[in-house]
């Protein structure tokens, strides 16, 4: 059950949620969903049918939920800003280029006045 209650953690954590969070909406006291997480207490098909829902997800989804799914859906939020970021580094370049360029004509210009 460790795995499964660090599954929940993964899940709870994506969500931005606190223990007391989903505690309150599973009706249960902060402790005992600290030891779902923890795998001290062992969790009963009702309960799991709870926790799959408010996690908006099936209790196989839940079950099968792996961190290899977290991690490769992080890879590819990351490969996202990664190429955001190399298209602001290009706008930025570009930019650099235009106000040498301007740069440039404003001294050809005081030249020849």
């Amino acid at each position: 059950m460790k795995t499964l209650g660090k599954k929940i953690r993964l899940l709870r954590h994506q969500k931005g949620w606190s223990q007391e969070d989903v505690a309150k909406r599973l009706d249960i006291s902060i402790p005992a969903f600290s030891k779902i997480e923890t795998g001290i207490t062992d969790i009963n098909l009702s309960r799991l049918e709870q926790i799959s829902a408010l996690f908006e997800m099936s209790v196989v989804q839940l079950l099968t939920f792996s961190d290899a799914e977290h991690e490769q859906k992080v890879i590819n939020e990351l490969e996202a800003i990664n190429k955001k970021l190399m298209d602001r580094e290009t706008e930025v370049i570009d930019l650099q280029k235009k106000v040498i360029e301007l740069f440039e004509e404003l001294r050809h210009n005081r030249i020849i006045a």
